[in-house]
């Protein structure tokens, strides 16, 4: 494996070029799992799913808020997701420093920055694990204020010694703040393999409160942003990354891939093409229509569904659990599966949800496949489509939009979904994410 260390700086695109690794794997740890710290055994799984539609919603209002910004707009928002702090739906262990320093951290599709929490502390929050020492470090460098990485990363002051500072707020008024820094980002396996890279920009962060959890030490950014951990590892990566989502009730972990063996190929492959929007941090992809079993539907009634659509009209999240449609798609989806399905309607006692049916005595709810149909290819959606949200009550898990939609976890678990950024497409395949890794 080649050793030598390129940093290329364009247009405000930083990579970092250590090696080129065939691939690496890491667990991706659903936070209310049994293998998550904040798994919390006296609550059951309608309280857990609940609680997740909950932050679908606020993190759905964030992104909104975030995609409505005007791309010329410059302050210390400009790079951080205004996502619900310490809401994020999966968390991952990476390492940083030299020596490497294991930390567990939200693992965020729709962020940039990676950050983590930093001695010294002047407002930090509580938290469970030992807080990254940098001090300690042989590798660690923080940036200065002239460096094009400071601009890029979005800082809006500059530090004592010339030092970068950076701010994220989100939207649930928490925050980060701290220096901008270089250092070892290291994945290790849980074979023991391990990929490292010097070098990496991170936010060392020495203020941090609001929301967030004391079982993680910081956030992972994989958006689609210049200092995002998926465009900084581009070269070693040569722009690959994929997860496989396992289902809610599956006792193992998902899983997560960054290099060439992330690529999703073979038969069954649905590709759809990534768009090019702001904010670029999202990875927005184009809803042509949405069917049930054979029934067509569209945002009109064009007789070719890409011209009745606009291009990048719908993002890919993997932190949001609800899939979010433009409110027509959804209402004509709506209408289409109350013809379609056989059962006593009932409301969503929490009010969120719009339709709802009685469990039947049998405890065996039909629905018909729901086919989303992308920018080159159609994706059946057969698993989480209708969810028991209480004892009883089985509830469709899309909801209306009338700004930003969103295409939600649930909806891609026990698919394998790979990012390829050097050709511009999202691929899906057909998996048992159970049996991955």
């Amino acid at each position: 494996m080649a050793t030598s260390i390129l940093l290329l700086i364009s247009s405000f695109s930083f990579f970092i070029f250590l090696q080129k690794i065939d691939g690496i794997t890491l667990d991706l740890i659903h936070r209310d799992s049994e293998h998550s710290p904040s798994y919390n055994p006296s609550m059951d799984k309608f309280q857990r799913f609940r609680n997740a539609i909950d932050r679908s919603v606020s993190r759905k209002t964030s992104f909104a808020a975030m995609a409505s910004v005007k791309s010329n707009s410059i302050g210390p928002d400009s790079f951080g997701t205004m996502v619900l702090s310490g809401g994020g739906e999966y968390l991952m262990k990476v390492n940083i420093g030299s020596p490497p320093r294991e930390f567990l951290a939200i693992a965020d599709t729709g962020s940039d920055l990676t950050w983590t929490q930093c001695l010294p502390c002047e407002q930090c929050y509580d938290q469970n694990s030992p807080i990254f020492d940098p001090s300690k470090s042989k590798s660690y460098r923080k940036v200065q204020c002239n460096a094009p990485l400071c601009q890029a990363a979005g800082s809006s002051s500059c530090g004592n010694g010339n030092v970068c500072n950076y701010q994220v707020s989100y939207g649930d008024q928490s925050y980060t703040i701290g220096d901008l820094a270089t250092d070892t980002l290291t994945f290790i396996s849980k074979s023991g393999s391990r990929a490292s890279f010097p070098g990496f920009s991170f936010g060392c962060g020495h203020q941090n409160q609001g929301t967030f959890s004391g079982n993680s030490s910081g956030l992972v950014g994989l958006g689609g942003g210049s200092v995002s951990v998926i465009k900084q590892l581009r070269n070693s990566t040569n722009g690959k990354f994929s997860y496989c989502l396992t289902s809610l009730n599956s006792l193992n972990t998902s899983r997560i891939t960054f290099g060439t063996e992330a690529e999703v190929k073979g038969n069954g492959v649905v590709s759809t093409p990534l768009v090019q929007k702001y904010p670029d941090t999202f990875y927005f992809l184009t809803l042509e229509g949405i069917s049930v079993a054979h029934k067509g539907i569209r945002r009109h009634h064009h007789r070719h569904r890409s011209a009745a659509v606009e291009q990048g009209n719908i993002i890919i999240d993997s932190g949001t659990t609800l899939t979010y449609l433009p409110e027509a798609m959804y209402y004509e989806l709506e209408a289409s599966l109350i013809r379609a399905i056989r059962g006593k309607r009932i409301n969503d006692p929490q009010k969120v949800l719009g339709l709802c049916y009685e469990k039947p005595s049998t405890g065996e709810f039909s629905a018909p496949p729901i086919v989303a149909h992308f920018s080159g290819g159609d994706l059946v959606l057969r698993d989480g489509t209708f969810i028991e949200v209480e004892e009883g009550v089985i509830c469709l898990t899309f909801a209306p939009s009338g700004d930003l939609a969103i295409f939600g976890n649930l909806h891609q678990m026990n698919y394998l979904v790979g990012y390829d950024l050097v050709n511009g497409v999202v691929n899906f395949k057909p998996t048992d994410c159970s049996k991955c890794g």
